[in-house]
């Protein structure tokens, strides 16, 4: 990783996007304390790994890969979450399984991938948790359980000082989701912004194939033919230029997203 710089604030969730390499694994690892890095890191007040203990009481991570103890049942993981945790609270996580088809009977090793993110989703939901963390929660999972994760997850940061990192490169999924967007590209920060102004600072433009050499001259980020037309990703700063070459809309973060990574590194 070099020269990533941020600050998140409660009731912001960062998008933090990029292909398989980019670097988000090791950004998150190094918010999470799980390894040594070079710089200045501050989560809540305290330093990842000389405060780890107490970090971790108000910060939470989520991933794809199912870090729940499988011999356990579904109510022993709650007893024991409520003895370990001090401020967790069982009723909370009771009431947030009650509205999924996960038993309290039911062995964790039994349950669905899509299941076992619901219960994780769930402990953590009944934790006075301020930083969330997930990394490619959803991966694997289908329409139906994607759907419900992302319901139960908007109910608990609505209801709180809450922050949320989400990792992905599902780019559509969670574009709706968030304040602010990082974009990775080996290991550095090709776009920092916040989710309004990428709605300001580019646009695409669909015109037709007539007007490709005049667009060209507007140094466009990326392109996509279609049937006697092409669809054209520019910053908003060439917008008065493009007015008259074919009609104008919004870019997407997923246009944005492809077009970063295209570029050369």
């Amino acid at each position: 990783m070099h020269d990533v710089s941020f600050e998140l604030h409660a009731g912001q969730v960062l998008g933090l996007l990029g292909h398989n390499g980019a670097g988000k694994s090791t950004l998150i690892n190094a918010l999470l304390g799980a390894h040594r890095y070079q710089g200045e890191i501050s989560v809540n007040g305290c330093h990842p790994i000389d405060q780890h203990a107490k970090l971790m009481e108000h910060l939470a991570y989520i991933s794809d890969v199912n870090v729940l103890p499988d011999w356990m049942s579904v109510a022993q993981l709650l007893k024991y979450t409520s003895g370990v945790h001090p401020s967790f609270d069982i009723k909370k996580a009771k009431a947030t399984l009650a509205k999924t088809e996960i038993k309290p009977s039911s062995k964790i090793k039994s349950l669905s991938k899509g299941m076992k993110v619901q219960l994780h989703l769930a402990v953590v939901i009944a934790t006075d948790t301020k930083v969330l963390i997930l990394d490619e929660p959803t991966l694997g999972l289908d329409l139906l359980y994607r759907d419900t994760f992302y319901r139960h997850l908007l109910e608990w940061f609505h209801d709180g000082e809450r922050t949320l990192i989400i990792a992905s490169h599902e780019v559509s999924e969670i574009e709706h989701l968030l304040t602010d967007v990082l974009i990775l590209k080996n290991g550095k920060a090709v776009l920092q912004d916040s989710m309004e102004n990428v709605g300001e600072n580019y646009f695409i433009l669909d015109a037709s194939n007539i007007h490709n050499d005049d667009i060209r001259k507007l140094k466009p980020l990326s392109s996509q033919a279609g049937l006697g037309s092409m669809k054209w990703l520019l910053k908003a700063e060439y917008k008065t230029q493009a007015a008259n070459l074919g009609d104008i809309h919004t870019a997407n973060l997923a246009d944005l997203f492809i077009a970063l990574q295209r570029e050369e590194a």
